[in-house]
């Protein structure tokens, strides 16, 4: 192993060590914590951690999805494959049973429903009575998640006051709330988008098929490659194109765009993500390309 490789590993165990921590800290201090799971890269090396932060224990959380409706097949095979392999417990949230219910009001169908998961996660957080939920946000992604600490407190309606977060010296954190606040925990979030590919390739993890190169039929849409769909079909004056296509992020399929690429395998994508100037978010996601206070009004709404 060269010194670089050597370096390279201690940054990921140093990471991972800080995630570990951060997880048994919420564990300690909070009575009811839960793990959010998209079954994107970043929630996989979230759940690993989590599995390794109380090996040979079961998880003491369960795992929670907030599911769309507008979600990529092989991400939902992967995500009940991989909860159901590991005897974790899954709890599903779905946004379409929240608009059933009259809980948010959606106008068009095809259209993204980001916006209107955040209704689903706090109605999902206060049934299950959690007070703490992991998720796999990092300071790198985009200019309002950087505000975030690592402990994001969020008051009884669930809503985020970046003015009113508590300091975090020494890695110290302070997980006393009242009685019907929460707490959004984000462990991977001194990662990069590199580190998480990095940490990929070392804990060899499977990812959604999706990640790699693939041929899909796509129409071209505001600067983005979507996938054609029941919920993306092609407008007028739109062509449809098979490509070769990859994904950088999971999310709602009409907001999620592919990028072109012939990476097959982990060691490819790394390369290409090295000499990528945009960031995963920034270059993919349609409802990314906000501005960074209308992407912290939907936060203080409770967006995660």
């Amino acid at each position: 192993m060269t010194t670089a490789q050597r370096t390279g590993l201690d940054h990921l165990r140093v990471l991972e060590a800080e995630a570990v921590h951060i997880m048994r800290e919420v564990v300690a201090e909070l009575e009811r914590p839960v793990l959010l799971f998209s079954g994107g890269k970043d929630s996989i090396v979230l759940l690993r951690l989590a599995e390794k932060a109380f090996d040979p224990m079961p998880l003491p959380f369960g795992v929670l999805h907030v599911d769309t409706g507008h979600n990529f097949e092989e991400v939902l095979e992967f995500r009940d494959r991989r909860i159901a392999d590991a005897g974790h417990d899954l709890v599903v949230a779905s946004v379409q049973e929240s608009i059933d219910r009259g809980r948010v009001h959606e106008d068009d169908p095809h259209a993204s429903r980001n916006q209107l998961q955040t209704r689903t996660l706090l109605d999902a957080m206060e049934d299950g009575r959690y007070d703490a939920a992991f998720g796999g946000g990092r300071r790198d992604e985009e200019r309002a998640r950087a505000k975030e600490r690592v402990f994001s407190f969020r008051d009884e309606f669930g809503q985020w006051e970046p003015r009113a977060q508590r300091a975090e010296p020494w890695t110290l954190y302070n997980g006393r709330i009242r009685r019907g606040e929460q707490i959004r925990v984000f462990p991977i979030s001194n990662f990069t988008e590199l580190d998480v590919w990095h940490y990929i390739a070392l804990e060899e993890l499977e990812l959604p098929s999706i990640y790699f190169a693939h041929e899909r039929e796509v129409v071209s849409r505001d600067g983005l490659l979507l996938a054609v769909s029941p919920h993306v079909r092609p407008r007028d004056g739109e062509a449809v194109e098979r490509a070769t296509v990859r994904y950088r992020t999971v999310g709602d399929l009409t907001v999620t765009g592919a990028v072109r690429s012939s990476a097959a395998d982990v060691a490819a994508v790394v390369a290409e993500v090295q000499a990528s100037t945009l960031s995963e978010r920034g270059g993919t996601r349609a409802d990314d390309r906000t501005s960074e206070a209308a992407m912290e009004d939907r936060k203080r709404e409770g967006y995660f």
